[in-house]
């Protein structure tokens, strides 16, 4: 009998804002890489994570959701992100949430299909869907003249539709030994890791439009012995909006350090000594330089 051959390659996982692509490439890799929130565009930059099975390797191409708003520098730098997601890679999963087709579900797709890309159609949340017959019409709906690889309803949050998914997916990638070692998990560095975990809290402590007005610069990293001290700078683009992070006495401040420690110390396997601060730029976010500055690279 013989043995199947190993697999491994470049998936690009696509989508409009806010569908749980993170949630999924954090559920195939079993590790944190990617952070999470219920808010659209929490995702900015592209990120690698490896999920390594032993019938083969997928290198999840995580990308900022596409979306059609660019008013601002950093939403046209988030959607080049994206549309930049598609070279190099080998297959594509459209993540989409169950029951929802919209106009940025269709561009979405328009881009891979344009890359010449075999399609997975990924139907997420469907947990969430209470009835589940009214699934199959969805689906017949949205394939009619579009050619998807595979399509797979799956919970990413359950971890439910996993293997066949990954089945499928490694089916489109070449035949070749992993790219990675077994016990990598993203090409991003900690000190990446560490600031997206501070920018994860922001999004999900802050109100609804002050998240977008933040970002997060790692100006420390150091190992001393088996502790890694991190300073972490909280950029805002009001004073308003620094005393609203700040929280009253510092408390929110606290808070979104503490959880961002946590999340950390899990991720890393190490004591982490974790300093906050809170700074002004005006105007960062349309601001072509300060992006650059801060790590936003094409």
């Amino acid at each position: 009998m013989n043995t199947p051959a190993h697999r491994a390659g470049h998936v690009a996982v696509i989508g409009r804002p806010n569908v749980g692509k993170s949630t999924l490439v954090n559920a195939l890799v079993g590790a944190k890489v990617s952070i999470t929130s219920n808010r659209p565009q929490t995702t900015r930059h592209q990120l690698l994570g490896i999920a390594t099975f032993p019938e083969g390797q997928l290198l999840l191409v995580d990308t900022p959701g596409i979306h059609r708003e660019q008013k601002r520098a950093m939403n046209r730098w988030m959607n080049r992100a994206a549309r930049g997601a598609l070279d190099g890679v080998d297959a594509a999963m459209l993540v989409i949430r169950a029951g929802q087709w919209d106009d940025e579900d269709s561009l979405a797709f328009d881009a891979l299909r344009k890359g010449g890309l075999p399609v997975v159609l990924v139907v997420n949340q469907v947990d969430r869907v209470k009835d589940k017959a009214a699934l199959l019409p969805f689906l017949a709906k949205i394939s009619e003249g579009r050619e998807f690889a595979a399509v797979h309803p799956i919970s990413a949050l359950k971890r439910k539709g996993l293997e066949a998914l990954v089945k499928d997916v490694l089916a489109l990638v070449p035949e070749q030994p992993a790219l990675y070692g077994e016990d990598e998990i993203t090409d991003k560095s900690q000190r990446f890791l560490a600031g997206e975990m501070v920018r994860e809290q922001l999004m999900r402590q802050l109100g609804e439009e002050l998240p977008y007005a933040t970002t997060v610069e790692i100006e420390k990293f150091e190992v001393d012995g088996t502790m890694l001290r991190i300073g972490a700078v909280i950029w805002v683009e009001r004073d308003g909006q620094k005393a609203i992070v700040i929280g009253k006495g510092g408390e929110r401040l606290r808070e979104i350090g503490a959880k961002a420690r946590q999340q950390m110390e899990k991720l890393f396997g190490a004591k982490v000594f974790l300093q906050t601060w809170v700074r002004v730029r005006e105007g960062w976010s349309d601001d072509e330089a300060a992006l650059r500055a801060f790590g936003y690279h094409d």
